[in-house]
């Protein structure tokens, strides 16, 4: 029989999810449908708790629902609890599992996609939101020689580092605010510099040195689909630009994998989805 998935979010039609995953099926042979499922704004319990009823054995989550699916689970797994957030449901015995593989997307695409390591590297994360917070452990436990958090309000990214500096061993990590980037406080370019915020959605600029960026600094966005402000910035001071596209198909690999249990090759599917008709 064919096992049900599913993404959830409002809006959601614009999701390449379900080719994402339909491609990840048929290419590992496994009999599964995911479809698209838009939830209303107060309705997202009821549609999950629908699911669960007819059969479904998980679901991908989300704007704006991934604190609700966090809020939802009866137990969550612990880069879960470290983000604060859920991305991939699990469903089995009328239980409900939460799970984020958004760091490990990123991660993945970074280290296997791009050719670039974290461990030993001076690394960079601009933005203290949700979208950086799903990634910090992740990037943790990846071994970087440095983490460097910038963020608007410095009060933001100090809480997001004691959640995880309770639990677990961090390596050097600094706090600071965009305009602190500037030169001469910066001594040196980072090796990867990561933006978590927002403002590629806006097309604004962030207040960030380009001395933050050399010839081998990685500059990666986690937005896909346009070139950002930063992108244009990282390029013109001469760094590797990358897009988020390898990390919504590296964190769907990965949700595929919590479900079925099989590793998906993603590259042809990165590949495909670069392509203009795509």
């Amino acid at each position: 029989m064919t096992d049900h998935y599913a993404v959830i979010g409002n809006p959601i039609s614009h999701s390449k999810s379900p080719n994402i995953h339909k491609a990840f099926g048929l290419q590992t042979h496994q009999d599964i449908s995911y479809e698209a499922k838009l939830a209303p704004l107060d309705g997202f319990a009821t549609l999950v708790h629908a699911l669960v009823k007819q059969g479904y054995l998980g679901a991908n989550v989300t704007v704006p629902f991934k604190l609700e699916a966090y809020q939802l689970c009866d137990t969550l797994t612990e880069r879960a609890r470290s983000a604060g957030a859920v991305n991939t449901l699990t469903f089995a015995e009328n239980k409900i599992k939460g799970d984020n593989t958004d760091g490990a997307g990123l991660v993945n695409d970074i280290e296997q996609n791009l050719h670039m390591r974290f461990v030993n590297k001076h690394v960079l994360l601009l933005g203290a939101g949700g979208a950086a917070q799903g990634v910090l452990l992740p990037i943790l436990s990846a071994q970087p020689a440095s983490l460097t958090i910038a963020n608007r309000t410095i009060e933001k990214a100090h809480f997001m580092v004691q959640s995880v500096a309770a639990t677990h061993a961090v390596c050097n990590i600094n706090v600071t605010t965009f305009e602190h980037l500037f030169s001469p406080i910066l001594k040196q370019p980072f090796d990867i510099v990561i933006n978590a915020t927002s403002a590629g959605l806006t097309a604004s600029h962030l207040p960030i040195s380009d001395q933050v960026f050399a010839q081998h600094t990685l500059a990666y966005d986690m937005m896909y689909g346009r070139e950002t402000p930063f992108m244009v910035q990282a390029r013109a001071a001469g760094a590797q630009v990358a897009d988020g596209l390898g990390m919504l198909v590296e964190q769907a690999a990965e949700a595929f994998y919590v479900w079925r249990g099989i590793r998906p090759e993603t590259a042809t599917v990165i590949s495909h989805l670069r392509k203009p008709s795509n």
